[in-house]
């Protein structure tokens, strides 16, 4: 097991969040009496709780970044962020190397296609709509609410939205939009795709569990998929698949949970923001 990093008995910890596992992260190292910190972009306007602290906005590009850990002692840096969150990403990546702060980036495995799956992999989303028009007419879109525009010219197909809140223009002008919070079993993205008629599925390659059963409902269905590759990591950086992993790597794996902190967290809480 690694030495922990931290030089103090009451170490903070940031986490760029925005995603399950930065949820789960907070309650591991909150419940580990680690002082904790997630920072959330604020592109939705309720996220759920959150152990620690919780601040919301931006922090002007990796300079500020740099400047807040310095002036509130970060001892490590998590990016717990979405996968395709590559300029958050960037700027972490550059803010702890210029402060010498620890970092490591929390990404959970990507997609890999299957037997029966009939996958188009691309690589962003101006090349997915591209694609579209010679794959189907009939178009379930969950690449994001922020990227439609990408999609706004094919004037000629139907699309199907799912967000949390509802998307702003520009959108395509034929756009049905469903407002759901995730995650769907197999039998809701099964409905989805049948009462919509739909003929292909876009998405980003955002991994995990929980927004996969579209994925095996496409290849029940034996619909084309268009995937959205994910964007490199920042030369050097440290990536980890999961929760134990980060805690391992700052040397809090077997680290005793406090029994009153573990008696009064809440139960139930709900994700910050989760994925399409």
């Amino acid at each position: 097991m690694p030495p922990s990093p931290f030089p103090s008995p009451s170490p903070h910890v940031l986490i760029l969040g925005g995603t399950t596992e930065a949820r789960e992260l907070a309650a591991a190292l909150a419940a580990r009496g680690v002082r904790v910190t997630t920072s959330l972009a604020g592109r939705v306007a309720r996220p759920g709780s959150l152990d620690g602290q919780v601040r919301v906005g931006g922090f002007g590009g990796a300079d500020g970044l740099a400047d807040w850990l310095r002036a509130e002692r970060v001892d490590a840096l998590v990016d717990a962020t979405h996968p395709f969150a590559a300029g958050i990403t960037a700027n972490a990546a550059r803010a702890a190397a210029a402060t010498g702060v620890p970092a490591v980036v929390l990404r959970r495995p990507g997609w890999q296609p299957g037997p029966g799956d009939h996958w188009h992999p691309v690589t962003s989303l101006p090349e997915a709509a591209a694609l579209l028009p010679r794959l189907g007419r009939h178009v379930f879109l969950t690449t994001g609410r922020l990227g439609l525009a990408a999609f706004a010219h094919l004037t000629d197909l139907r699309f199907v939205v799912r967000s949390v809140e509802p998307p702003g223009p520009p959108t395509p002008p034929h756009t049905h939009t469903v407002l759901a919070r995730g995650p769907f079993t197999l039998a809701d993205e099964y409905a989805l795709l049948r009462d919509h008629d739909i003929d292909v599925l876009v998405t980003k390659d955002s991994g995990g569990a929980a927004t996969a059963p579209k994925l095996a409902a496409a290849r029940e269905l034996r619909l084309p998929v268009v995937v959205v590759r994910r964007p490199p990591l920042p030369e050097g950086t440290t990536a980890v698949p999961d929760v134990p992993a980060v805690l391992d790597l700052l040397g809090l794996d077997r680290a005793a949970t406090r029994p009153d902190r573990a008696a009064t967290r809440p139960s139930g809480s709900g994700a910050a923001s989760t994925c399409p």
